[in-house]
């Protein structure tokens, strides 16, 4: 499948190009904003083999692509004929919390990449003048470190032309308005405008907040202007936004904002010299989980302050923690695991977590497996508590092992490298060992219940049984159906009807032996010992039992023909569902001569199989 194919079904999954308010991306993801989130279909996109996870949160819907997430996110621009940014933001209400997320998100997700490559940079010239001190009089660490240095001293830009757009103002009077901000002014100790005394202080350059307030104000004072211009004055509307923003940015909103970021710099700060060992523990041991429902998008702008203020970040080399430790529970899995997919997704997983990159890690690996994931989180809070118990702290912006450089002190701040690299160590073999240690589960839901019917009451030598069809429908072979559980034949020999109508009666006389507690799977044992699977739709397990209504209970003797659940296949449907059923025999080894008898389609009491 290539991007454009992919692409395509993406954007069929999520409802249309008409149910997109607005999509970007970050290192991983597809971030949608859509009207209606109930038009998405969650099942459908996670069978898409690229497809690692779907994860709403902070108002988004994401998709979980992984490192090739910037090519899609092209062919998916392509596709819809150019970039969606409608006003619409759809019937859903967002909390406070959730609109926070959002709207940090939103503004620093487009060029995060860019400033954990600039802080790579930092930090391997760091490394550099560490090992050779005049190193950093030479031309090449010069240009270089314009290089590493320029994005986050410009950064109000960078988020002024992010903010503009989340805000739906103009970009480019709010990058105008950001280089104001940045623009170096000689002798402010005295700086007023008409009068009125301008607070400069150490200038907004590298600061994240002023910028931020003043472009969510710039749309009101933008629209303003609009409204009064003349059509005919295409300068108007910059050329006003401009004179009453500058001045008053510098006036109010630029000293607010630093008021602003101060007060919450001291307060995270705050927590750390409360008790630097609790604080590492719980960012490390709480980062993923952090990640997994957005919540992590709150660190990023007080990191970010903490450089401009301080000149370096404590929460940084903790939360790394975090990030090594999934590595190490993938790795775990890698070598506990006797499943050959398994055990390539875990290694390859394990590989990009090192780099910054969890998602498919804890997507893919160790969140389904549940242990593996509370493994990382201890080797995360160990590896987190020795990082900040010694005082490790970066200098520059990156989240993944090539942060280390960046924790090697420098102008006169004590902060150890050394340490950090022990705290990242302990916290991805704490993860793989007790990933190890611990086990998973590997057997999927319907794997699950494959077994609880194979250690049902029956077992039988080959014999006379014949199958009736539980009903109405087309019929469709395994191997033709979107589940490799049932399509590999693990489960036993068998076929798929498509149902006409959402009634399921008994196929044979026996007893029912199994009725999964979410109500869309039965089995059924033949009075001849024949297991027999009746699986309702394709991942209807999600469901919880909604659309279901079984007419019999577990234990129960039934007859053939005799009516066993109901189902509503409109309702399915439009959850996402595929109402396709497959219908198994999960004992068919028992069975030499099973044999098909039915035709293309088929009528419920009608004969399925016969072994004779």
């Amino acid at each position: 499948m290539n991007n454009n194919e992919l692409a395509k079904k993406i954007l069929d999954g999520v409802g249309g190009k008409e149910n997109i308010s607005d999509v970007f991306h970050c290192a991983t993801r597809l971030r949608f904003r859509l009207k209606d989130k109930h038009l998405a279909a969650k099942s459908e996109l996670n069978k898409i083999p690229k497809i690692i996870q779907i994860v709403q949160s902070g108002g988004q819907y994401q998709v979980v692509i992984g490192n090739e997430v910037s090519t899609v996110y092209e062919s998916l621009i392509e596709v819809m004929g150019g970039e969606v940014t409608s006003g619409d933001t759809g019937n859903e209400k967002q909390g406070i919390v959730a609109k926070i997320i959002d709207i940090v998100s939103s503004i620093f997700t487009p060029f995060l990449t860019v400033l954990a490559g600039t802080g790579v940079l930092k930090g391997f010239l760091s490394l550099a003048v560490f090992l050779s001190p005049g190193f950093a009089e030479t031309g090449t660490y010069i240009l270089l470190n314009a290089a590493g240095d320029a994005f986050f001293r410009f950064l109000p830009i960078a988020i002024a032309f992010t903010a503009a757009k989340k805000f739906k103002t103009n970009q480019y009077i709010a990058m105008a308005l950001a280089m104001a901000m940045v623009y170096p002014i000689e002798n402010t100790a005295d700086l007023t405008f008409v009068g009125l005394p301008v607070i400069y202080g150490a200038g907004y350059t590298s600061t994240v907040f002023p910028i931020i307030l003043a472009v969510f104000i710039q749309r009101y004072v933008e629209g303003f202007f609009k409204k009064i211009v003349p059509k005919f004055l295409v300068f108007g509307v910059t050329l006003m936004t401009l004179v009453i923003m500058v001045p008053f940015t510098y006036l109010l909103i630029g000293p607010l904002g630093t008021i602003i970021g101060s007060i919450l710099s001291k307060g995270v700060n705050g927590l750390y010299e409360f008790s630097p060992l609790l604080t590492g523990i719980a960012l490390g041991g709480l980062w993923q989980i952090l990640v997994v429902f957005g919540m992590h998008w709150g660190f990023v702008p007080l990191t970010l302050l903490n450089f401009s203020t301080l000149g370096y970040d404590r929460l940084l080399p903790m939360s790394i923690a975090g990030v090594i430790a999934q590595s190490g529970a993938a790795f775990g899995v890698f070598l506990k695991s006797r499943n050959k997919n398994l055990k390539s997704l875990a290694v390859s997983s394990s590989l990009t977590a090192l780099f910054g990159i969890t998602e498919p890690a804890v997507y893919g690996v160790t969140l389904p497996l549940k242990k593996p994931f509370v493994a990382a989180s201890i080797g995360g809070a160990v590896g987190g508590g020795i990082i900040a118990f010694f005082g490790v702290k970066s200098f520059a912006f990156s989240a993944s092992i090539l942060a280390i450089p960046n924790m090697i002190g420098r102008n006169g701040v004590e902060s150890s490298a050394t340490i950090g690299v022990i705290g990242l160590a302990v916290a991805f073999i704490i993860a793989a060992t007790l990933s190890f240690i611990f086990g998973f589960d590997e057997t999927t839901q319907d794997e699950k219940l494959a077994n609880e019917l194979v250690e049902g009451e029956a077992v039988t030598i080959d014999g006379k049984i014949t199958v009736f069809s539980p009903m109405n429908g087309k019929i469709l072979s395994l191997e033709s159906i979107d589940d490799p559980v049932f399509s590999s034949g693990s489960m036993g020999k068998g076929v798929a009807i498509l149902p006409e109508q959402g009634r399921v009666t008994s196929p044979v006389n026996g007893k029912v032996t199994l009725l999964f507690p979410t109500k869309h799977a039965i089995g059924i044992t033949s009075e001849e010992g024949a297991e027999i699977l009746i699986h309702v739709g394709m991942d209807t397990v999600e469901l919880n039992g909604e659309g279901f209504t079984p007419l019999v209970k577990q234990g129960d003797v039934v007859t053939l023909g005799e009516e066993l659940l109901l189902f509503d296949e409109q309702f399915l449907k439009a959850q996402g569902k595929s109402t396709v059923t497959p219908i198994v025999i999960t004992n068919s080894t028992n069975y030499k001569n099973l044999q098909l008898v039915a035709g293309d389609t088929i009528l419920a009491g009608e004969k399925l199989f016969v072994n004779e």
